[in-house]
């Protein structure tokens, strides 16, 4: 039975996925089609057509056809893929977005976003976004130039893709916990060393991400064997200091987790490791 990958908005799994679809079909002529009719005029433009290769920029997903034409796919929250050896199954529900190769087969419900581009169409949606820690093309000079000239708090800063392209709310909390930093932090008080040690640390945490298809945060000596507990068991990754563990011991002082909102989002952080600067305290 195939198995449906749920993926969060987090860069980590739109990189995977874009390797998944670059060793199934590249290469290979493919055949398309939309089963629920909506992505029909698009199917149609790639039908029949060589897959190049696939590009993952932030939390975009791309396939190179030949032809210039480009596939754009944005999961959003409730997007997934399927997969499989041939035959493909018959579509069951609402199949946005159906590909046949020689060997696979791939389907796409749910996208935020499915649609064809032109290569200048597609220039204009990267320039759009940030520098995406997972592409070895990224500028961090250019995030951190955004950061260091606004006061919104950094946890908001580092979720605008605008900025960082591809970091969503798991990795946020959770790289502001590693740094020590207070997800309400401005992002003009933050000076240039800690921005270089948040961005490769954030850059390290992803490229992980990556090769394990799950979020692991958790330093070697808090790791479930060293603490001796049972390992953290959810869906949307794997060991974490305070993402979604609201009230519970902090791993590295015991102080019990806060929860707050912030643009609608939940954002987590122990107080003790993670205090608010004076500056702020002022500004309140």
């Amino acid at each position: 039975m195939p198995g449906y990958l749920w993926c969060v908005p987090e860069g980590h799994t739109i990189h995977r996925l874009a390797s998944r679809h670059r060793e199934l079909f590249a290469g290979q002529t493919v055949s398309a089609g939309s089963p629920q009719g909506r992505f029909a005029a698009g199917a149609a433009l790639i039908d029949g057509r060589v897959l190049l290769d696939t590009e993952a920029y932030g939390k975009h997903l791309l396939h190179h056809y030949e032809g210039e034409r480009i596939l754009h796919v944005h999961l959003g929250l409730y997007g997934k893929f399927a997969d499989g050896p041939l035959p493909a199954p018959a579509p069951v529900g609402q199949v946005r977005f159906a590909l046949t190769g020689s060997d696979h087969w791939l389907e796409l419900r749910g996208p935020t976003a499915c649609e064809v581009l032109d290569p200048g169409t597609a220039d204009l949606l990267r320039s759009r976004l940030g520098a995406d820690p997972l592409r070895d093309d990224a500028e961090p000079a250019a995030a951190w130039a955004r950061i260091r000239a606004s006061t919104k708090p950094l946890l908001a800063l580092l979720m605008d893709q605008s900025i960082v392209a591809g970091c969503g709310l798991i990795y946020a909390n959770e790289t502001l916990f590693r740094a020590g930093l207070s997800p309400e932090t401005p992002g003009a008080t933050l000076d240039e060393g800690r921005w270089t040690a948040l961005w490769d640390d954030l850059r390290a945490l992803m490229k992980e991400g990556v090769l394990r298809g799950r979020i692991d945060t958790v330093h070697t000596e808090h790791t479930p064997e060293a603490m001796r507990r049972a390992p953290r068991v959810d869906r949307h990754g794997g060991e974490v200091y305070v993402y979604r563990r609201t009230g519970q011991p902090c791993l590295v002082c015991g102080t019990p987790i806060a929860m707050g909102t912030m643009a609608a989002r939940n954002v987590y952080w122990c107080p003790a490791c993670q205090p608010v600067t004076r500056s702020r305290r002022r500004s309140r």
